[in-house]
């Protein structure tokens, strides 16, 4: 189900036919998406032609309900084929869009695949619900495999961080992004639980069910319930992996962070405090509540702790008590430890039980809840309150400035210190958790790399479940933290690669970047640059919200108020300024204001009420972590007492920095260091830039290692609260998705720019050696020619002839200056490539060991088998000697000797044992106590290393801070002195003018005094003129300042409207530019998408080129073994011929050995004749003597005979021996030659058939053209047809209007033709001149030739026509015929691969039948041997039957000379009979052989036969292919001659057009003269009127000639309308002469009216 073949991740993908129709169908109609405010609808786009729609403006019609609807072109995306649907990596789409990928994450949610490959990255729908894909059989799925290996999951990404971790030896972190609710911390448990499956030590110290106990305990601490999750996480943390060498976990920890602990005390409306409350007040036993007083809960609570009401709350609020229990006992928590967990939970509820006073003094509102809690903490009543109400409680700290203090004193209530203790209390608490978990999953083992996953909690926003109140302090902190990791995203996705590419002078082209969430993470934590300085001022320069709140927390006067205008002032728009490219806005609601997250889609409302007092410092967190180690409870002292100092500088910001490991220690220093240096050490004590500092920490520790992203989506948020716990079913209903909010998250994430940067950069790269030094060995001829341990020179010359012999695509990777880049996809191929040849290696490597160890095994065997003789022989030895009586006494004293001195040695031996494990007890004592000495002295030096180097930090910042402060010091008193120097100058002058004017003022005054008597008048006339003067310049000036003012005021009007306009047109050109930066982005989006389908394609092709030069290769070494093995073959024929030759022989000698036999045999029965003569003797005289030597000479005859007999039978079996051996010889030459010809027929088989394939092709290539060419030549009729149509259409029109036209003028035309006459008699009685009569007959008869040409080039015409009419019947025909005889040629062709599919059927029947006679001649030579084996069995009994003969004579001779006795000759004869019997089976077994020769006989003339009948059949074949070669070579030749036709055809068709067009030419002149003769005789008509009028004396004209006038008239008007019917464009002909001659009658006074008309 998850893991597939890796071709279905390579570029040959094999579709069905099926498959590329569809495709093929979907390019041909343009499917797009619409975008639309709901989401986006699958459309096609409809053609249209240029300028028919506005610019911009497209026209689809919806699918769906195939509505048509006039769009923007933005709002149209390209859709992807079907089979994109639910493709597993969105950059393989063929079109990169929004709608594409959202469409694409809909169909895989909707089959519940929640996972999708996005480039690098995952992403991961929730599915709302527990789907069972992730079960221990499906990590087994997973375990070793690459990702390419594998579908999208969250195992796949888990093992190829655990991959890279093993090849790299680089750590390894998995970052995990999302909204809350999105299943960020399912998935990471999901992580761990595969990763401490497949990587799980031997002893699994660190199994599944103690992760799972882990996450058991930090949902109880540290999730509550939200208004966005009912399981919401309200920390962020860290899980570190440590692997050792083997790739086995051998630590772990974890680090937490960001810890809302004011959820506390103070949480929104609806939501819950944190959950383990509720689990301790509902599942707490009866001892347990009694010794927490909880036996009665309070009415209310300061804090809102208040137990469940709910029955089903509370029981599922226990069961959860009962888990948690559990899951602590797992982790090794004592109950003692767990009892004081409890104490301290159980004084936080008291506390808010006991309240605090709102005004006067510092106290509980309730005492005897107060008590409780001091109880429970283990103080009085007077050290709580202490602690609580006092400013400087026990052991705290003065602050440093007198301002800050103050304020501290004066603002802080009684309610708020209340909070900050049970808050502080509440960190303590939790700090102590994570420092009991990495206590469970401590180890000191030596780890190599670690493997990071960082889960925090996702963005808040709480307008996105239709919660109208503003966001808390905490959310902004969370979401701040979503935006570092964004920027860390944007920067390892866009930022370094774009900075790897410049630097390796790699080119890319990528369209305009959005802006990164930097200037959202500005608002919030940019510094100044004088950050060191403690300064108490308000400066100018921009500064982010947190050091905002630092400085108006030390300021007197310091208010959310100012805060907001301050921050509006830097950040927000300026007056006038679109608030587009703002990330802060104002807010309708008071101390609220808008920041926008993610790129600006996610924009949130935040509640600044009461964020300087959570920036305070309040000394309360201090007084808590100081009381808890004074408690009076050793339980609780003893366990916070332990902490180290160092985690004191770290107090309620990072928890879980203890660690055994190096690994652990070095990332606890790190982000020590973090919090200690520079900017940290003066502001470690601000509770507010804590936050920037944490995840500066959090940064730092991911930055080190490389990151895989994980990106959670959330499908809908509205049933985040209705689906409750995710482990209950969810509703199909759920499985719908909101589009919009998921266009958000991906816009968000800016994931299809990352796709993009993925798709058409280069996303792998590697350096020169390390590329040649791991992927050398898929080519080994280069290491062989030069050596695997060669030293290289240039490192990127031999990269390039390792990739030029690697055979890539050039396309598919790019030569950087120090490494080498490669396209997505391409490394994964080469790794493939190298771990199949790696594994055939291994398998090669495998097979030469177990040889070598079977070798070795042998000679094992071999040694043993040695021993075991040599052991048998010393047995035998000792058998032969074990009676001896020395060897016995020998062995009966030689153990009482050996018996003492074993008995000593024994005794040495247990003493120098006892000696010995005494050594090794104290040694090993000593070495616990130095191993206890080493832990504590290297855990205390760690200690005193982070004491150090936090006070070296602190001196070093201080010195700093100092030197800065000396500086400035330095600088103001400079400034102070040079003013002071200044000052003193300014004095001095001032005092010397001011001596001078009282001088001037004297002496003026003197003067005046003096002269006042004498010149009163005079100067006070000069006075009045000069006051007068004042005034008039006065008001002048004023009259041209009012004047200047007014036209300063219109020209401010008039470029105020200026600016306005110009404004307006910078927005409108802002507006288009960007409109057509969006159409530029997504045509060049869409070209490079093309792009990137073409470089696929090219890929594919090489990779198919590639694969058949493979194949070629292949089958040429195919072809020469089997060249080989034919030859073989022929060497191992012509042995079997010799080993035939030898058997000849043999059997020859066989019969040789037979005759000798019969002769032998003949022999014996000669013997026992004279054996029995020799019996007779002893009863008979020697009369009978004779007699019997008679009957022995008969016998003698008779055995004559019978070897007669015997050598003729021998004869006809050695000549039937001999024919069977040439029938064999024969047989097998048959077969040699069968088999070169089948071998021959096989080739030439392929050779017909690839002939006929390319010849089949050329066929069907030549139908194509026919059919191409059929088709031109019918859309060339079409186009005469509809020209000859029109032309005749045209033309009747204009007759048709003609004859209307003269009908009308026909009663005017009698009345002209009368006149004409009436004119024609005057001229004649005029009698003009010859030479104007002959120049108008001259012209008349030329008007006459050319109507007479013109109708018979119509009449050429319209027989062309008809000619051409017929050609294109005979060319349809023809085209039909061929039509036809392709059809016969297709069936011929099916008929054809059918025979051949049956000829191969009955080689493949001959090659079986060749193979049982080739079985068959073993068998024969298995029989020849076994033949062979008898005859030597026959000459070892022709042996014993000679020895027999030997002693047989030398008896008989014995006989001969005395008598022998009758069981002798009984013997004798039974022998005789035994030689018969085995005589009879030689016969029976020669006949055997003859059958056998019969049967072989007919098997050859069988294969005779079907030899005939094969050679047959492929004459017939040939005869086939001979006549379908002279069929096409016909075809061929029909069809040049009908492309000749076809030539001719549209040669007399131009032409005829040319005719056409050059007689409606003459017609349109033939009219415009009509029309211009009309003209004329209707201005002669009007003339005649005229002089009609004036002359009475023309009506004297008699009745006889009128009617023979209108008779005449008439008939001229009929010639005339026959004449304009004639020159009508149609293609009626002309069917006699006489018609002519009536048209001539007809034209001659036409044209002599026309001529007198124009002589006139």
């Amino acid at each position: 189900m998850f893991v597939y073949d890796n071709l279905s991740h390579s570029l040959l993908q094999v579709k069905t036919e099926e498959q590329l129709a569809a495709e093929k169908a979907w390019y041909k109609t343009e499917k797009v998406w619409l975008v639309h405010k709901d989401g986006f609808s699958l459309a096609t786009q409809l053609k249209m032609e240029m300028g028919s729609l506005p610019e911009g403006k497209v026209k689809v019609r919806l699918e769906h309900d195939g509505t048509v609807l006039e769009v923007d072109e933005d709002d149209v995306e390209k859709a992807n084929p079907l089979s994109y649907d639910r493709v597993e990596d969105l950059s393989s789409l063929l079109y990169l869009n929004e709608s594409s990928i959202l469409h694409t994450l809909r169909q895989r949610y909707g089959g519940n695949l929640i996972h999708t490959y996005a480039g690098p990255n995952l992403l991961v729908i929730n599915p709302l619900s527990t789907p069972a894909l992730y079960s221990e059989k499906v990590m087994q799925m997973f375990k070793g495999c690459r990702r390419e290996e594998t579908a999208a999951h969250i195992f796949a990404i888990a093992q190829s961080a655990y991959h890279q971790l093993l090849t790299t030896r680089q750590d390894q972190t998995i970052v995990l992004l999302g909204k809350s609710g999105s299943g960020k911390t399912t998935n990471c448990q999901h992580l761990l639980q595969y990763l401490v499956t497949i990587a799980a030590g031997s002893g699994k110290v660190y199994s599944a069910e103690k992760w799972q106990s882990v996450y058991t305990v930090l949902e109880a601490f540290g999730n509550c319930s939200t208004a966005m999750n009912v399981n919401a996480s309200r920390f962020s943390h860290i899980v570190s992996l440590d692997f050792d060498q083997a790739g086995q976990v051998a630590s772990a920890s974890v680090q937490t962070m960001l810890l809302e602990k004011f959820r506390v005390t103070r949480r929104p409306e609806a939501e819950s405090s944190f959950n383990v409350f509720y689990y301790l007040m509902a599942g707490a036993d009866a001892a347990l509540k009694t010794e927490l007083h909880f036996n009665h809960f309070a009415e209310n609570s300061t804090f809102g702790l208040l137990p469940h009401s709910k029955p089903e709350d509370k029981q599922k609020a226990a069961q959860q008590f009962t888990k948690l229990q559990a899951a602590m006992k797992v982790l090794g928590i004592s109950a003692e430890e767990q009892k004081t967990v409890w104490l301290i939970l159980g004084a936080i509820y008291h506390l808010g039980a006991a309240g605090a006073t709102k005004a006067g003094r510092k106290q509980f509102a309730r005492h005897e809840w107060a008590q409780k809690a001091a109880y429970l903490l283990g103080c009085t009543l007077e050290e709580l309150l202490s602690a609580i109400f006092k400013t400087q409680g026990k052991g705290t700290l003065p602050r440093s400035s007198s301002v800050r203090q103050s304020t501290d004193d004066t603002d802080s209530s009684a309610a708020e210190c209340l909070e900050f203790m049970a808050s502080g209390l509440y960190a303590e608490l939790f700090t102590l958790i994570i420092s009991l978990i990495n206590r469970a999953l401590k180890s000191s083992q030596h780890s190599l790399c670690s493997l990071l996953i960082v889960d925090t909690p996702g963005f808040q926003n709480p307008r996105q479940v239709k919660n109208q109140r503003g966001a808390t302090f905490e959310e902004l902190c969370h979401n701040y933290a979503q935006d570092r990791l964004q920027m860390l995203f944007q920067e390892r996705t866009f930022v370094r690669e774009l900075e790897r590419y410049k630097e390796e002078n790699i080119e890319i082209t990528l369209d305009d970047l959005e802006p990164s969430p930097s200037r959202s993470v500005a608002v919030v934590d940019q510094s100044s640059s004088q950050t060191l300085v403690r300064a108490l001022s308000r400066t100018d320069e921009a500064r982010g919200l947190f050091w905002l709140m630092e400085e108006e927390v030390l300021q007197p006067g310091g208010s959310e108020e100012t805060l907001l205008q301050r921050l509006f002032s830097y950040y927000g728009p300026a007056e006038g300024e679109s608030t587009g490219h703002t990330v802060v806005l104002k807010s309708e609601n008071t101390h609220h204001f808008l920041l926008g997250h993610s790129h600006g889609t996610d924009w949130v409302e935040y509640d600044t009420r009461g964020w300087l007092n959570l920036a305070r410092l309040n000394p309360t967190p201090q007084n808590a972590a100081n009381l808890l180690q004074n408690s009076q409870k050793k339980s609780i002292s003893g366990m916070f007492v332990g902490r180290s100092s160092s985690a004191a500088v770290l107090t309620g910001s990072i928890a879980g920095l203890e660690g055994v490991s190096q690994l652990a220690m070095r990332r606890a220093t790190s982000m020590r260091k973090t919090f200690t240096t520079g900017m940290a050490a003066v502001k470690k004590k601000s509770l507010c830039l804590q936050i920037k500092l944490q995840v500066d920490a959090l940064l730092d520790t991911v930055r080190r290692s490389r990151v895989h992203f994980v990106h959670c989506l959330l499908p809908r948020a509205e049933v985040l609260r209705a689906v409750g716990s995710p482990e209950e079913s969810c509703d199909p209903g759920l499985m719908q998705m909101d589009v919009a909010l998921l266009r958000a998250q991906i816009h968000g994430f800016k994931l299809l720019d990352s796709l993009r940067i993925y798709r058409q950069g280069y996303p792998d790269h590697m350096v020169f050696s390390e590329f040649r030094r791991r992927f050398d060995v898929l080519v080994p001829h280069l290491t062989k020619k030069l050596g695997r341990n060669y030293i290289v020179k240039d490192e990127k010359r031999a990269v390039e002839e390792l990739l030029e012999s690697l055979e890539l695509e050039k396309s598919s990777y790019h030569m950087g200056l120090s490494r080498v880049f490669f396209r997505a996809g391409t490394v994964a191929k080469l790794e493939g490539q190298r771990d199949e040849h790696t594994r055939q290696n291994i398998t090669l490597f495998q097979a030469t060991c177990r040889g070598f160890l079977s070798r070795q095994a042998f000679k094992k065997r071999k040694i043993q088998d040695l021993a075991i003789r040599c052991v048998q022989k010393n047995i035998k030895k000792n058998r032969g000697v074990k009676d001896w009586p020395w060897w016995k006494l020998f062995t009966t004293v030689r153990p009482l000797v050996e018996v003492q001195l074993t008995e000593e040695q024994i005794r040495g031996k247990d003493e120098e044992i006892m000696h010995l494990k005494l050594k090794l007890e104290k040694v090993e004592k000593e070495r616990n106590e130095l191993r206890l000495i080493s832990d504590r002295l290297e855990s205390r030096n760690t200690e005193l290393t982070a004491e150090l180097s936090d006070e070296r930090n602190s001196a070093e910042s201080t010195s700093q801070l100092l030197e800065t402060e000396t500086s400035e010091r330095l600088r103001l008193e400079k400034d102070m002195k040079d003013m002071q120097v200044k000052f003193d100058a300014v004095k001095k002058q001032m005092e010397s003018m001011e001596m001078e004017i009282m001088e001037a003022r004297l002496l003026q005054a003197s003067e005046l005094n003096g002269e006042v008597d004498n010149d009163g008048g005079e100067w006070r006339l000069k006075y009045e003129r000069v006051v007068r003067d004042t005034e008039f310049t006065k008001k002048k000036l004023q009259q041209e300042m009012d004047d200047k003012q007014e036209t300063e005021q219109q020209n401010k009007r008039h470029l105020e409207r200026k600016l306005g306009d110009l404004q307006a047109d910078h927005e409108e050109s802002q507006r288009s530019v960007q409109q057509l930066k969006k159409k530029c982005q997504r045509l060049a989006a869409e070209l490079q998408d093309t792009k990137l389908h073409l470089e696929n394609q090219e890929g594919r092709n090489h990779e198919l080129e590639r694969k058949q030069r493979k194949f070629d290769v292949e089958k040429n070494q195919f072809q020469e073994e089997l060249q080989k093995e034919r030859n073989q073959r022929e060497k191992l024929g012509r042995e079997r011929d010799v080993l035939t030759g030898e058997v000849f022989t043999i059997r020859q000698q066989l019969q040789e050995k037979d005759t000798e036999l019969c002769t032998i045999s003949l022999k014996v029965e000669q013997l026992e004749s004279e054996l029995q003569d020799l019996s007779s003797q002893e009863s008979k005289d020697e009369a009978s003597l004779a007699k019997v030597k008679k009957q022995l000479r008969d016998l003698e005859a008779k055995v004559k005979d019978q070897e007669e007999e015997l050598d003729e039978q021998a004869g006809t079996i050695q000549m039937l021996e001999q024919a069977k051996l040439r029938l064999e010889m024969e047989m097998e030459r048959l077969k040699q030659t069968h088999s070169k010809e089948l071998d021959s027929k096989d080739k030439e088989v392929e050779e017909i058939r690839l002939s006929c394939s390319k010849k089949l092709k050329q066929m069907e290539v030549q139908l194509e053209e026919e059919y191409e060419d059929k088709q031109r030549v019918l859309r060339e009729k079409r186009d005469l047809e509809s020209k000859l149509m029109m032309a005749q259409e045209q033309v009747g029109q204009r007759d048709v209007e003609t004859e209307k036209r003269l009908r009308k003028d026909l009663k005017r035309t009698k009345v002209l033709l009368a006149d004409a006459q009436m004119m024609l008699d005057h001229l004649k009685s005029n009698v003009p001149s010859k030479r104007e009569i002959i120049a108008l007959k001259n012209k008349l008869e030329e008007s006459e030739f050319a109507c007479a040409a013109a109708v018979k080039a119509r009449k050429s015409m319209e027989l062309e026509i008809e000619d051409l009419n017929i050609q294109m019947d005979d060319i349809t025909k023809a085209k039909m015929a061929l039509e036809e005889q392709i059809s016969r040629l297709q069936r011929e062709k099916n008929d054809l691969q059918s025979r051949f599919e049956e000829d191969q059927e009955d080689m493949n029947e001959l090659m079986k039948k060749h193979k049982a006679a080739v079985a068959q001649s073993t068998r024969d030579l298995v029989q020849i041997s076994d033949l062979q084996i008898q005859v030597e069995e026959a000459m070892k009994e022709k042996q014993e039957i000679q020895d027999k003969l030997h002693s047989l004579q030398s008896q008989l001779e014995f006989q001969e000379q005395s008598m022998v006795e009758k069981s002798l000759v009984s013997r004798q004869e039974a022998k005789i009979r035994e030689l018969e019997t085995k005589l009879e089976y030689e016969r029976t077994q020669t006949k055997r052989l003859e059958s056998l020769v019969t049967r072989l006989k007919e098997n050859l003339e069988k294969m005779t036969e079907e030899r005939d009948q094969r050679i047959a059949s492929e004459n017939r074949e040939k005869d086939q292919n001979k006549r379908m070669q002279r069929q096409t070579r016909d075809i061929k030749e029909e069809m040049t001659e009908l492309s000749k036709k076809e030539a001719e055809a549209s040669r007399k068709k131009h032409e005829l057009e040319m005719d056409i067009e050059s007689l409606e030419a003459a017609n349109q002149s033939l009219q415009a003269d009509l029309k211009l003769a009309f003209k004329r005789i209707g201005d002669l008509q009007a003339a005649m009127e005229d002089e009609m009028e004036t002359d009475d004396d023309d009506d004297l004209i008699n009745s006889g000639d009128e009617s023979d006038m209108d008779s005449e008239v008439e008939d001229r008007v009929d010639g005339v309308k026959s004449l304009l019917s004639k020159s009508k464009g149609s293609t009626k002909t002309l069917s006699d002469v006489g018609t002519q001659k009536t048209t001539r009658s007809v034209w001659n006074p036409f044209s002599c009216i026309l001529v007198f008309h124009f002589k006139n």
